[in-house]
């Protein structure tokens, strides 16, 4: 083997030229692997906008919200449940006539 000037080359400049080759297709391959990563974001990004997906915050906001409701909705069935109790007994009470207690 012969160096750029024709003169001959040892084996340490067989391994610098190895480890220069070495280092510049670590360069590459790394760059290859950030721009697939790059391409790879930007496939999924463009896939969950056409699905319309949510995201995670906007989902558990809403789910909040719905707890909320519901909490809202029982506590207000519970409220009905007993008015209507009390309605009918003061239409029971009505129906019998007036308490002669009341008269007093």
């Amino acid at each position: 083997m012969t160096d750029e000037n024709g003169g001959k080359r040892g084996p340490r400049g067989i391994f610098d030229d190895l480890a220069g080759m070495a280092g510049g297709a670590f360069s590459v391959m790394s760059a290859i692997r950030a721009e697939a990563e790059s391409m790879a974001k930007a496939q999924t990004e463009a896939m969950v906008q056409r699905l319309d997906l949510v995201k995670r915050e906007d989902l558990d906001a809403a789910l909040e919200v719905a707890r909320r409701a519901r909490e809202q909705a029982e506590t207000l069935a519970h409220r009905l449940v007993e008015l209507e109790a009390r309605v009918a007994a003061l239409e029971a009470a009505e129906e019998l006539g007036p308490n002669p207690e009341d008269a007093r």
